[in-house]
């Protein structure tokens, strides 16, 4: 959530960052706040000169009861009797108006930091870096979702008839390639220096808008409507939600935590070659890794995230290329997001694997995360958060699968996954 000084101070500002993302109600939403705000403000004003009134009064009152003047008295109290119902009055219109003002502005995102791209779709996404070679298969190459039941491994059907479709169950080695995904993905995360969190997989009300997923995607999330709880879209969620109203040191910094779990979507897509197979899923494996960082290390954090997933795309030997995602295309809370995308050579396509996201003080204002600063704290700070997929298990699957395939229909299994897996091919 943006910080209401930061829109009442740098408006032109607000609304040049939300141009670029092509926010087309900026100038009507901008208008409400501020206007709930001064309205707030006006309420206040008038609330400390009652009470600034109030009290010279009751000060009166007391010296005219001292003086022995009860009747002057008796009478000054019914002005006092008024002027408590009127600060009354005031409080309630302060606290009306302050909700109307968080109403408007958690319908704004955040501003995207001055190196995003101007650009409407993901067609206007920015490559900024591409590695390894593109696997060369022939005609005999397989999709995934052909290959997979081929060699019996992952079963839509039985997903489709256990649940329903987007909900694929895992078989023998199969299950253990995820398994050995998950642990491999762990344990370099660890080796970074990430802590190892396990959290829940449902969060209330205010967990979902702390991170800002409610009430912006309150219809995309599983909802235990009986206990008012939500299936987790992602870890971010639950790890992130560690700090809400927590006052940290900033010699805390930095904090980095990493969590396996599996994650929800109701969202999970429409029809077509595209969310086919292990493309889209309304439940996956995801290991995430989320930081809370000093804003004035929060972009070198950002780069150091990247390199870890790059690297971890690189061990497993998957072509990849990295993108600035454009103003346009960027998640309702960031400011700054680099996309990892991996080559699947049987579909000969890029599909998006990773997404590594600087929130700045969006989520920690919704959060109220903060720190005291070593040098003065007493001022107290909005801290940054971030986070990333490292790695979201359900396409790099895919890719493994359809680039490691060998014409006589087996898959070959990455080195770094064998001490994992305990065997080097399915077949």
């Amino acid at each position: 959530m943006l910080q209401i000084d930061f829109i009442r101070d740098k408006k032109e500002i607000v609304l040049q960052g939300l141009q670029k993302r092509n926010f087309a109600r900026a100038e009507e939403l901008i208008a409400q706040v501020l206007d709930f705000d001064q309205k707030r403000r006006e309420a206040q004003t008038e609330l400390d000169k009652v009470n600034a009134e109030a009290n010279n009064l009751a000060k009166s009152i007391g010296e005219l009861m001292k003086n022995g003047k009860k009747d002057e008295a008796e009478a000054m109290k019914t002005n006092s009797a008024s002027l408590k119902n009127r600060a009354k009055e005031l409080e309630q219109a302060m606290k009306d108006f302050t909700q109307q003002r968080l109403e408007v502005l958690v319908q704004i995102p955040n501003i995207p930091n001055e190196v995003v791209p101007a650009g409407k779709s993901a067609d206007d996404n920015e490559v900024v870096y591409q590695w390894g070679d593109m696997p060369e298969l022939g005609d005999w190459a397989l999709p995934h979702w052909d290959l997979i039941q081929k060699l019996d491994i992952i079963d839509f059907e039985l997903g489709n008839k256990i649940t329903g479709a987007g909900f694929p169950v895992y078989k023998g080695k199969g299950a253990k390639l995820q398994r050995a995904l998950i642990n491999f993905f762990l344990d370099q995360a660890i080796e970074a220096g990430y802590r190892e969190i396990q959290p829940p997989l449902l969060i209330n009300r205010d967990s979902g808008f702390g991170t800002g997923q409610l009430p912006d995607k309150d219809g995309q999330m599983y909802h235990a409507t009986e206990d008012d709880l939500f299936l987790i879209p992602t870890a971010e969620v639950p790890i992130t939600n560690l700090y809400r109203e927590v006052i940290l040191n900033e010699g805390d910094f930095p904090i980095k935590n990493v969590g396996y779990t599996q994650c929800f979507r109701r969202e999970a897509g429409s029809w077509g070659a595209h969310v086919r197979g292990l493309n889209r899923l309304h439940q996956f494996d995801k290991v995430e890794i989320v930081q809370i960082q000093h804003p004035d290390k929060s972009y070198q954090a950002l780069e150091e995230m990247c390199a870890h997933v790059q690297g971890l795309l690189e061990k497993l030997n998957l072509p990849y290329r990295r993108l600035k995602l454009c103003g346009g295309d960027m998640g309702f809370t960031s400011a700054l997001t680099f996309d990892m995308e991996v080559f699947s050579g049987a579909q000969k396509r890029w599909l998006e694997v990773s997404s590594v996201s600087n929130f700045e003080t969006y989520q920690a204002n919704r959060l109220q995360c903060r720190f005291r600063p070593k040098d003065n704290p007493k001022n107290i700070q909005l801290a940054h958060t971030l986070n990333g997929s490292a790695l979201a298990l359900p396409r790099i699957v895919a890719s493994l699968l359809e680039n490691n395939q060998t014409q006589d229909g087996k898959v070959k299994i990455p080195a770094v996954l064998v001490p994992y897996t305990g065997f080097e091919w399915i077949e």
